[in-house]
């Protein structure tokens, strides 16, 4: 019996086609965002506190390392280090270990574990320097598409505040309406607990799909319609989290550095949106600098709208009383309220967020594909379309082959 004939291999130049025409990174039609494992981080300071457990002298020099770093406090940009001579010999042991320059990442398992690792080590970094503006998370580059399916909206008016459609959006996926629930009945009533409210509001905005959480604080409202605007500014549940009476800023962050989580945050926060000129250009791309402002929800600097009526933020706190160090603490509030990388990021954010319910789409469903990327055509802009764009001439190039 005569064999069918075996399928030809496609030819060399066909299959660099096809490698061009791909996307550059699988795109599953995926709502959640899975939680990043060690081994996609560069040098996890998990995976590097293990290297160094197996090296006796390293061992020894982190084991001591830690012993000072739990006895000396962290001190605040204006303060002098005071470090120890054997403690900076241990320091000076780890510098050639895997422990420097290791990382976490704000979604992984084992997090604060990690952070741990991280702020142990940063003595040995800069030997006693303290320095703020070395975040401890690795910029790790994502794409993950949100699917979306705007028909479910019909139920609501035409004409309801983008805030509502965002909330309607988060109900309708499980998930986030599991997680906006958890915080909800957290902050409410009459005696809720701060920092169980802090708590699951910090799970929300590290467990939800970035979108959605963005979608849900950074909807834009008129500066007339007032409904929105106190949906908005809700959403961080002001009655709970914020603390009923404002503290000196500076305590804040004193308060904030003895936390290696919320220490971790702010430093990040720093880093993304900081401002490196008079002219304000910033030191890095908007999408970063929004991640690091929500990543602070939650913590002890949580900031949140200051009224109803516009988009600006500021912590919750006051520099009255601040002595001598009052510009030290005008600024770091003034990091919040007159920030102008976290202002346009915000701004650029709801002006998206407003074009998103005014495209004319013939299908109702589509996906919005969110980008971490210094290449600005894949930035947070960037639409599902394209990934079509690409798929249809392989679809014709196989058929002709």
């Amino acid at each position: 019996m005569r064999r069918p004939p075996s399928p030809r291999p496609l030819p060399p130049v066909f299959l660099m086609l096809l490698l061009l025409l791909l996307p550059p990174s699988p795109l599953p039609l995926a709502t959640g965002d899975p939680l990043p494992t060690e081994s996609r981080l560069m040098n996890s300071c998990l995976q590097a506190r293990r290297k160094c457990q197996a090296d006796p002298t390293c061992n020894a020099a982190y084991h001591h390392l830690d012993s000072c770093t739990s006895n000396v406090s962290t001190p605040l940009p204006s303060e002098e280090p005071s470090v120890p001579e054997d403690c900076l010999e241990a320091a000076q042991q780890l510098r050639n270990s895997s422990l420097i320059g290791c990382m976490c990442h704000r979604r992984m398992k084992n997090q604060v574990a990690c952070l741990d690792i991280y702020w142990t080590v940063h003595r040995a970094r800069s030997l006693g320097n303290y320095q703020l503006d070395v975040s401890p998370y690795e910029d790790t580059v994502t794409s993950k598409p949100w699917k979306m399916n705007l028909s479910k909206l019909n139920m609501l008016k035409p004409d309801s505040d983008l805030c509502l459609k965002f909330a309607m959006l988060c109900t309708l996926n499980d998930k986030c309406d599991r997680l906006r629930k958890a915080y909800g009945e957290a902050c409410s009533g009459p005696r809720c607990q701060r920092h169980v409210c802090l708590k699951q509001l910090l799970t929300f905005f590290e467990k939800a799909a970035e979108p959605q959480a963005q979608g849900l604080l950074l909807c834009p409202c008129a500066p007339t319609d007032r409904g929105c605007g106190e949906r908005r500014r809700n959403t961080i549940a002001p009655s709970c989290a914020l603390p009923p009476a404002a503290p000196n800023c500076l305590e804040l962050r004193r308060l904030c550095f003895s936390d290696p989580l919320c220490r971790s945050r702010l430093v990040d926060f720093q880093t993304h949106c900081h401002p490196m000129d008079i002219l304000g250009t910033c030191a890095t791309e908007q999408s970063r600098c929004l991640r690091a402002y929500l990543g602070l929800i939650g913590t002890a600097m949580t900031p949140n709208f200051v009224s109803n009526v516009n988009s600006s933020v500021a912590l919750s706190c006051t520099c009255r009383g601040s002595g001598n160090l009052q510009e030290e603490c005008e600024q770091l509030e003034g990091f919040f309220s007159h920030n102008p990388c976290l202002t346009e990021a915000i701004a650029a954010k709801m002006r998206f967020h407003s074009q998103l319910f005014s495209q004319d789409w013939t299908d109702s469903t589509f996906a919005v594909v969110t980008h971490q990327n210094k290449n600005p055509a894949l930035r947070p802009q960037s639409w599902m379309p394209s990934l079509f764009s690409c798929t249809l001439p392989l679809i014709l190039l196989l058929s002709l082959w």
